[in-house]
Order: structure tokens, then C-alpha cells, then sequence
């Protein structure tokens, strides 16, 4: 029973940081749903949920795939969150205030889609928070290949890590000084994050070398 416990907290640790370091952008897209009058808060909070579970959905899917091949090489899956993290690596150096004013601008571009193209708001709340999930895919499907047996505690952590980020969506419309550090040192968490999953999955295509 202690093993058991240790592991479900262990597989709910790695489901937290896997979920915030893939959503930090997430964030202030549903600061920036919130902070429109016209958006219902909880059209927002349906669509993002929507969104998360659509994203999940297809990487259990391509995981279930994946285990018609070897274990070893299925490990090599690693090599993508690995590969992400390096190539998102020089932004712990290259961040700067015009980059923060573009991704300001990117996130206002996309608000004002939303509102434009599409008639159904949980739709196009679900349909942004896809089109911004890329690097979720990447990383949940070598994650979730690896260790099937933890993927429903995953997936439960997603759901309740969803919940937390709509309610600081929420908050960061009233709390300047939140939204200030989230954004001035979240894009530092997300590389070393999937560097450290990369090579943690890759630990298991050590066979391959025997």
C-alpha cells in the first residue's frame, strides 16, 4: 500500500510540472478570455477544459500505438521533449521586453479571432487552446508511452491542474503583480523541464545499447 501511495503521489508530481511547464502560455490566453466582457466566464472555463481533454485524448491515443513496439525503442520518444528543450533553451537568455510585447500582441491577435470566427464561444475558447497546444502533444505522448499504467493519475491531474489554471487566468485580471512574475520568469521553467523528461524517458532505451 505504501508503494502504491508513493507512486500515485510520484505520478501526480510529474503530471504537475509536465501540465504547467506545456501551459504556461495558457495562462494569459485565459487572462486575456476573462478580461473581455463579452466572453462568459464559464464558456471560457468549458472550452479550456475541452481543449485539454481533446489534447490529451490524442496523445493517449498515439501513446496506445506505440505499444505494439519494443519498449527500448519506444523510449527513444524522448528524443522530442529533449529536442524542444534545447531549442527553447536560448530563450533563458534571449527574453526581452519586445519579445514580451509581441506575445502580448499574439495573444490579442488571437482574442480578436475568437471573437470574430466563431459563433459558439466554448468552441472557440477549446479551438485556441489546441491550436496553442502543440508542445503538449509532443511531450504527453513519449510521457504517456513510457509509463501507460500511470496515464489515468495523468489524466486526473490534468483535471484538476486545468481547474488551477482558470482560476489564476481569473486572478490575473485583478493581480498585476502575479501576472508580472508568471511571465517574467515562467518561460525559464519550460526548457529544463522537458530536457529533464527527455532524458529521464530515454533512460529506458538503455537496452538498446547492450
Amino acid at each position: 500500500m505504501n508503494i502504491n501511495l508513493n507512486t500515485l503521489l510520484s505520478d501526480f508530481g510529474i503530471g504537475t510540472i509536465v501540465f504547467a511547464s506545456t501551459n504556461i502560455d495558457d495562462i494569459f490566453l485565459l487572462a486575456a478570455f476573462f478580461a473581455d466582457p463579452k466572453l462568459l466566464r464559464r464558456s471560457i472555463v468549458l472550452g479550456q477544459y475541452f481543449g485539454i481533454a481533446l489534447l490529451s485524448l490524442v496523445s493517449v491515443l498515439a501513446a496506445m500505438l506505440a505499444l505494439t513496439i519494443p519498449s527500448e525503442w519506444v523510449a527513444l520518444l524522448g528524443l522530442a521533449p529533449l529536442y524542444l528543450g534545447l531549442q527553447k533553451l536560448p530563450d533563458l537568455w534571449r527574453k526581452s521586453a519586445l519579445d514580451q510585447n509581441e506575445e502580448d500582441h499574439e495573444i490579442q491577435e488571437q482574442e480578436h479571432k475568437l471573437e470574430k470566427s466563431f459563433h459558439s464561444q466554448v468552441i472557440a475558447v477549446m479551438s485556441v487552446t489546441v491550436a496553442n497546444g502543440g508542445d503538449n502533444i509532443g511531450v504527453y505522448v513519449p510521457l504517456f508511452a513510457t509509463s501507460t499504467h500511470s496515464i489515468p493519475t495523468y489524466l486526473l491531474t490534468f483535471i484538476f491542474m486545468t481547474g488551477i489554471w482558470c482560476a489564476v487566468g481569473y486572478l490575473l485580471v485583478k493581480n498585476q503583480v502575479l501576472g508580472g512574475f508568471i511571465r517574467k520568469y515562467g518561460h525559464k521553467i519550460f526548457p529544463v523541464v522537458l530536457i529533464a523528461l527527455g532524458i529521464h524517458i530515454l533512460f529506458g532505451a538503455v537496452g538498446l545499447l547492450r
